[in-house]
């Protein structure tokens, strides 16, 4: 059996993305591995506007997120890294997953499909697909 002691957990904010924490939690406990959250950042720049400023402002913003979220998971005497990457979700989370030593991604989906997934696409379907790394995913609530 595989060894699991570092996990990939992919954040984007919403409540949805979170609600792969039951489920990880309690894997990270059995295997006694450590959770790596992840959140991509990026700034739509609209014309006129610094984009250095606003690639700033979603990178501390991602920072701040996930520093919340390390607090209360270790409060629970979970292991956690913390990292905030800027670009495109898929590929970001597929770099990472390959540069850091990940055992696992765990994340959720929204379950979209048809024309929903066609136009707004699934960060989950391309990791899933491209990763060379197992994927545990949880559909949102």
């Amino acid at each position: 059996m595989e060894k699991f002691e570092k996990i990939l957990v992919p954040l984007d904010g919403s409540n949805c993305a979170e609600d792969v924490f039951p489920r990880i939690e309690k894997l990270a406990t059995d295997l006694k591995a450590t959770l790596v959250l992840l959140r991509v950042a990026y700034a739509h720049v609209f014309p006129g506007t610094d984009p250095t400023e606003a690639e700033v402002k979603v990178v501390r913003e991602a920072e701040e997120y996930l520093d919340k979220l390390k607090k209360r998971l270790e409060a629970e005497g979970y292991k956690v890294e913390t990292h905030v990457r800027y670009g495109h979700d898929a590929e970001e989370i597929l770099d990472h997953a390959a540069q850091k030593e990940i055992d696992l991604i765990a994340m959720t989906t929204h379950g979209r499909s048809g024309i929903k997934r066609f136009l707004l696409g699934s960060v989950a379907e391309k990791v899933l697909r491209y990763s060379a790394k197992p994927v545990f995913l949880v559909r949102c609530t």
